[in-house]
């Protein structure tokens, strides 16, 4: 809420997105993406990852590997079956990646949220 009950500004909102981007490929990798890398990294599996956000396998799949391809090295390493089964698992690289991210997301986040609150009080106090 962006200020208080009744007036103007009460149901504005603000959303924002952090994402790398390569400027020749145009590639992308975003809050979606680094949320799955997560959900690998936590669970092991790329199909448990997947359903947690709601994405089909081989839609998560495919976005690895264009992120792979993009940012220039492997971000997953996918283990197949065996007696015990497969699993997927980041790469040091990724791992690496991925909490930079949530770092670099954090640091926003608490900017972000002080700029906004000034930017409302600053609305509001006027209307």
């Amino acid at each position: 809420m962006a200020g208080p009950q009744g007036s103007k500004y009460y149901n504005v909102f603000l959303e924002y997105g952090v994402y790398l981007t390569n400027r020749e490929s145009g590639g992308r990798l975003d809050d979606a993406l680094v949320q799955l890398l997560s959900g690998i990294h936590q669970t092991g599996s790329l199909r448990l990852a997947a359903d947690s956000t709601g994405i089909s396998y081989r839609k998560a799949w495919g976005d690895i590997r264009k992120a792979e391809k993009f940012i220039g090295f492997a971000l997953v390493e996918k283990i197949r079956g065996g007696k015990d089964g497969g699993f997927s698992r980041l790469t040091s690289d990724g791992a690496d990646l991925v909490a930079a991210f949530h770092h670099l997301h954090q640091e926003f986040d608490a900017a972000i949220h002080r700029t906004t609150k000034e930017f409302f009080h600053d609305l509001n106090k006027n209307g």
